[in-house]
């Protein structure tokens, strides 16, 4: 596709090949992996800032090229799909992603359901407004992550509701169990906007278990959990189904915080001074899987510019978890492993391009490096 882009926009366009598209990804890193955020393109080249390895995997006129006309669909044919798809742009990249993220990794026995919010500020339909998150305006994406790795083991972007419809009934509901299909013998941490007693349930006959924050508008919890006056602070009231615990805890007075799980069978609370229950503290230990996965790929310095830098500290980040799951031995000791790792994947990517160069760069530490 980005061929096909090339040769209607570009005059005298030659065609690019997988060894160009992973060497324009492996700058792409190896930029970011240099602090190269917010920075010109064209300073990367220049003979006495720049870095060699830029130049001596291609010119900056090919990269620039490359960066304008990157393209993974027909953009002609995507007026007719966008009707019906509003992904249409990417959904075929969209689809090998997620299809191969299952694929490559099984979570741990904890495992977190929650909403991711991409920063976006572009032109685009979907685009939501969470004030809860720190980016506020961006694509969200329904994430189903390892809580010891944080790794994304399924992924859903939201794209709105269709045109004219009502709003969808029991969206948290089906996120959930759309999000965890598949999964056994696992323990779903999540917070009120997926929790109710029905998906416990639901959960419970796919022999999964759900530990989770619920609204007290319920029709479900008993009114006594409800009730907040006379109660002391820091003081914990639990409640009993056959397979499901409800607890509520007044962590100082007047507020109420209510939980649901099917994990846990006793009303045990935790021998810290606040006297937490130990739903809550399993809560606390297992929600913040998905914030973490933001955070990571916040301060990811693989990707510094071009047009896919989200999805480029996705696939980075995902790739050091995975490396490292392999061989946790590697660099060990060293607390930037990870940027070690970033700058040895970035070198790799682009070592076939430099290898098969026709004609050598013009400055001589670019020339050394081919």
């Amino acid at each position: 596709m980005t061929n096909l882009q090339g040769g209607r926009s570009v005059a005298n366009w030659s065609d690019v090949d997988a060894t160009d598209i992973r060497a324009y990804i492996g700058l792409l890193i190896l930029a970011g992996v240099y602090k190269s955020k917010g920075e010109s393109t064209r300073s990367l080249w220049v003979d006495h800032s720049g870095r060699a390895i830029f130049r001596a995997t291609m010119t900056h006129t090919k990269f620039r090229l490359m960066n304008t006309t990157l393209r993974f669909d027909d953009k002609l044919m995507r007026p007719s799909r966008h009707r019906e798809d509003k992904l249409a742009p990417i959904r075929s990249l969209w689809e090998k992603w997620t299809h191969r993220l299952p694929m490559l990794c099984n979570p741990g026995e904890d495992v977190c359901v929650d909403e991711q919010l991409v920063p976006f500020r572009g032109r685009c339909k979907f685009r939501q407004y969470i004030p809860s998150k720190p980016a506020k305006y961006g694509l969200k994406i329904w994430v189903t992550a390892d809580v010891e790795t944080s790794y994304a083991w399924k992924c859903q972007i939201y794209t709105g509701k269709a045109a004219g419809s009502a709003a969808e009934v029991g969206q948290g509901k089906r996120v959930v169990l759309e999000m965890t299909e598949g999964l056994q013998g696992i323990t779903v941490t999540c917070d009120h906007l997926f929790t109710s007693y029905a998906l416990v349930q639901e959960l419970l006959k796919r022999k999964v278990a759900l530990v989770g924050t619920i609204r007290r508008n319920k029709p479900e919890l008993p009114s006594k959990l409800l009730q907040v006056r006379q109660r002391a602070a820091l003081s914990s009231l639990f409640g009993f189904t056959k397979n499901t615990t409800a607890v509520s805890y007044i962590p100082k007075r007047g507020r109420n915080v209510l939980l649901l799980s099917s994990k846990h069978r006793d009303p045990a609370v935790t021998e810290e001074e606040k006297r937490k229950p130990v739903i809550i503290a399993d809560y606390n230990h297992c929600k913040g899987a998905v914030d973490n996965l933001d955070k990571l790929q916040e301060d990811d310095p693989s990707v510094a510019t071009g047009p896919l830098p989200q999805h480029d500290r996705c696939l980075c980040l995902h790739a050091f978890v995975l490396f490292t799951a392999v061989d946790p031995s590697w660099k060990q000791a060293k607390s930037f492993r990870r940027r070690l790792f970033l700058e040895e994947l970035g070198r790799s990517l682009v070592s076939a391009k430099i290898m098969r160069r026709k004609h050598p760069p013009r400055t001589p530490a670019a020339v050394t490096i081919v």
